[in-house]
């Protein structure tokens, strides 16, 4: 294949189709319809003479060709935009979509004043927000991810950036058997706890604290959301262990009581995470300022 023969407007949608493994779901991504999206994977096999794509009883699998392109684009694509755009973003004029990885911790403190920042400076921009997970940092790795916003330093090559640092609170039930306004290290071996891991994210913060300050029993309900954690707790004995501004987010709820965690649990160090192929793209530094300028706030 020859390069001048190449629609590189085909390399977006190719992109898509490797990652969902599936054309009505990456036609739905790609704002496609079904059939165009199947046109395009043939005009794609066509380029590159190769399946790509082959079905088997378990679902599609990617032939070992795509497999090569998949990591190929993920460091292509961004460079290709940026070499297109030059230094300049057009906040007027701009059509990027941004693909951010977060909880719902994440979701709810940053989130609402992020997304009226951009739609306010960017109307054409677009977020995909997504949920974090043990996927999430091989994402922005490959390319299918642009930020996460996390409690967690990555692997490297990853960037980190300190967003801001908060203490934990311990949310109970209102009725729940501790009294005043703290609650000690024995209460949290003596009561059942309830752990957020989102995702099957592990190497929570927490949940690594509390082994080193022994407490090590299994907690009895685990739950890949910090508001489920907070639903279940009415009428029970448990425990939850969160960030400070998501509790604060509760502080109407009749149903359940905001207390001090233990001094002995260090604060949480939030940040975002990306690749460092995105330094120095316009579009990804301008992100970049909203999301750093909405934490300042």
């Amino acid at each position: 294949m020859q390069l001048d023969a190449a629609d590189l407007n085909l390399l977006k949608p190719l992109a898509v189709l490797l990652e969902e493994r599936h054309v009505s779901r990456a036609a739905a991504r790609f704002h496609l319809s079904t059939s165009a999206m199947s046109r395009s994977l043939t005009r794609l096999r066509d380029l590159f003479q190769d399946d790509l794509l082959v079905q088997t009883p378990t679902g599609y699998e990617l032939t070992p060709r795509a497999r090569t392109i998949r990591r190929e684009l993920a460091t292509v694509l961004p460079r290709l935009s940026a070499l297109i755009r030059g230094d300049e973003f057009d906040l007027a004029t701009a059509t990027d979509q941004f693909t951010i990885h977060c909880t719902d911790y994440g979701t709810q403190v940053l989130g609402p004043r992020l997304f009226r920042r951009i739609s306010q400076q960017a109307p054409n921009v677009s977020l995909v927000v997504e949920s974090i997970g043990g996927h999430t940092f091989d994402d922005i790795d490959h390319g299918r991810a642009d930020i996460a916003l996390v409690g967690i330093k990555p692997p490297a090559p990853l960037r980190f950036q300190l967003l801001f640092e908060e203490d934990y609170v311990c949310v109970v039930a209102a009725d729940h058997p501790v009294s005043g306004d703290r609650i000690s290290m024995d209460d949290l071996v003596r009561y059942p706890r309830i752990s957020v891991v989102p995702m099957r994210l592990e190497g929570m913060h927490t949940e690594h604290q509390l082994v080193d300050l022994g407490v090590t029993a299994r907690p009895t309900l685990r739950v890949p959301y910090f508001a489920a954690a907070i639903a279940a707790l009415p009428e029970t004995s448990s425990y939850t262990i969160l960030a400070r501004r998501f509790a604060e987010l509760y502080d109407d709820d009749p149903a359940i009581r905001v207390l001090q965690a233990p001094q002995e649990i260090k604060p949480l160090a939030f940040g975002m995470v990306w690749h460092p192929r995105q330094n120095s793209d316009p579009a990804h530094t301008w992100l970049r300022d909203q999301i750093e300028a909405v934490a300042t706030e």
